[in-house]
């Protein structure tokens, strides 16, 4: 009796709980019987949970490593789309394996080699690569319509602190709060947030008090709690649709170690915010709570030391005005000390595939740090400027804060639709109406709910920024009495604090330099936001009228323009 292989695949864990592939298996096996043909137990290739449209498969692989050694002569496969759901990997799979010697054979498909059959199997290929292509339009048109209706059943599954419960006749599926594990969330988003501890050292906390994980088994690691300070939905809403496969954009080291070869070329990467679709779940952490630590993580993205071996006062906030990159630090060794300057990556040649795209020169690291620590130190000591900010956003607080009359409006509101709610469901529960009625009109209360939760919040936000600038004028005298006292001996990263809480960035051009500051500055009559004033105007102590923060005294001094920007 001759011998032979079968293969045999499903794609989905509904199809293996099914036993679909047994069946494939048992008729494969009946059809080599009645063609007398005998199936050797290790020659029996199942993948089950693999996707048709990709070839690396454990089966398929040990299948075509058997082709190739010549060991088979005939493969039994229940249908076209079993091997592959893409036309071209068919051909190529069936050339392959013919090229090996060995014949395939579909069971629900002709056997006859004739023009006319090899059309329709060309033909069957195609409408299974269409079918698979419609079946995943499907899928992803009702998952982002189940979303938009706001069920979790499209989310991938339940992040730690909360319980994903299936739907029910009576309920739908939702999220639970597990209370021990929410502890766990809020101090995580403390520690970032108030305590200012880096992502490695809140890591670093939990595994040394021995927390475990939502496994059990591994330990925390700082990708983890990256994630979880970046996860709407511990601020109550989930988002569907946060990322896509897109290819490649960039040939990482590992892969150049591979000579450019991926194993797979897609990623998932970011969508824009605004496609994200949110569902409300139950939050863990407050708004403001989460906001903080967004803004410390683009924060700490931009100023990360990485591998910085000395720091450097302006580091993370110089940027190039001519061509808008960085500005690094660099030195050079003179006859008789080490002098250190500020470059633009732009003007290095090596950087770019034609070269150079930025013609700043380098500038003088000490005369640049004194010049921006020197303006920031004269702003701060005018107290005007801090009380006249101050004001102005009270009353801006004040003009946009909405009547009590409006917050009394919007509760009752809420009380209503709650209420509506509790009704709705007390009535499917009693059977006064059906499942498809209650989904119908649920959706709409949710939506109007979550309206009337954002603007009762945008009024307690309100409160609570009056009551914020009532106190920030003190907070900033007590500030300013400290840099007056310790203004001379601070250290570098002391100054660094100091000066990123007033100074979004300076920019660095061939003859300005300008301070783009939170403080605003107040402009005498008739000068403009971007007046330049000249080097010479500032003092500087242990030095003349000129800045020299170039080598060479046949350059013009560089001078600075200091201009207002409120944020």
């Amino acid at each position: 009796m001759k011998q032979a292989a079968i293969y045999a695949r499903v794609s989905s864990d509904r199809q293996k709980e099914n036993h679909t592939i047994a069946s494939q298996t048992a008729a494969l096996l009946t059809y080599a019987e009645t063609q007398q043909y005998m199936i050797p137990p290790e020659w029996r290739f199942e993948d089950e949970g693999y996707s048709g449209a990709t070839m690396a498969r454990p089966g398929l692989e040990r299948l075509r490593d058997l082709a190739a050694e010549g060991q088979i002569e005939t493969v039994f496969i229940y249908s076209p789309d079993r091997l592959s759901r893409r036309y071209a990997y068919q051909v190529l799979l069936v050339e392959e394996l013919a090229r090996a010697g060995v014949q395939v054979i579909f069971l629900k498909s002709p056997s006859d080699p004739t023009p006319e059959n090899e059309l329709l199997v060309q033909f069957q290929g195609m409408i299974a690569e269409y079918e698979r292509a419609q079946i995943a339009e499907r899928s992803r048109r009702g998952k982002r319509h189940r979303a938009h209706e706001g069920s979790v059943n499209v989310l991938s599954g339940a992040p730690y602190g909360y319980r994903y419960c299936r739907k029910t006749d009576a309920t739908p599926a939702r999220y639970d709060v597990i209370d021990a594990e929410a502890e766990i969330v809020r101090l995580v988003f403390e520690s970032y947030t108030r305590a200012g501890l880096s992502i490695n050292a809140v890591a670093r906390m939990l595994n040394e008090r021995q927390i475990p994980t939502r496994t059990g088994t591994g330990r925390w690691e700082r990708s983890t709690v990256w994630g979880m300070l970046r996860n709407p939905a511990y601020r109550g809403c989930a988002c569907f649709g946060k990322t896509e496969i897109r290819p490649r954009q960039r040939i990482t080291k590992r892969l150049r170690q591979r000579n450019g070869i991926a194993t797979r070329n897609s990623a998932n990467h970011e969508r824009p915010v605004q496609d994200w679709i949110e569902i409300p779940v139950p939050a863990l952490v407050a708004d403001e709570t989460f906001a903080l630590a967004q803004e410390q993580l683009q924060s700490n993205k931009r100023h990360s030391p990485r591998r910085t071996i000395e720091p450097t006062l302006l580091q993370g906030i110089l940027v190039c005005e001519r061509c808008g990159y960085g500005l690094y630090r660099t030195s050079t060794q003179t006859s008789r000390h080490k002098l250190h300057y500020y470059r633009c990556l732009g003007s290095d040649a090596y950087r770019h595939l034609q070269g150079a795209v930025c013609t700043n020169r380098p500038v003088r690291q000490d005369h640049l740090d004194a010049i921006v620590w020197t303006e920031v130190l004269r702003l701060m000591e005018d107290p005007t400027l801090i009380q006249a900010e101050v004001d102005r956003r009270t009353e801006a607080a004040r003009k946009a804060d909405p009547a009590r009359q409006r917050q009394q409006s919007l509760e009752r509101e809420q009380t209503r639709l709650t209420n509506n709610v509790d009704r709705l469901l007390t009535a499917y529960q009693e059977g006064l109406m059906t499942l498809d009625q209650l989904r119908s009109r649920m959706p709409d209360l949710r939506k109007q709910q979550q309206s009337i939760q954002s603007d009762l919040q945008s009024l307690r936000t309100a409160a609570m920024d009056q009551t914020r600038f009532a106190g920030m004028s003190e907070t900033m005298a007590q500030l300013r009495g400290r840099i007056r006292s310790r203004g001379n001996s601070l250290d570098i990263s002391e100054r660094q604090k100091i000066l990123r809480l007033v100074v979004k960035e300076v920019l660095v051009g061939s003859e300005t330099i300008t301070i783009r500051h939170s403080i605003p500055h107040p402009r005498s009559p008739g000068e403009s936001e971007s007046t330049s004033h000249a080097a010479d105007d500032l003092p500087h102590p242990g030095r003349g009228s000129c800045y020299l923060l170039r080598s060479g005294r046949h350059q013009p001094p560089v001078s600075q323009s200091v201009s207002a920007l409120c944020v």
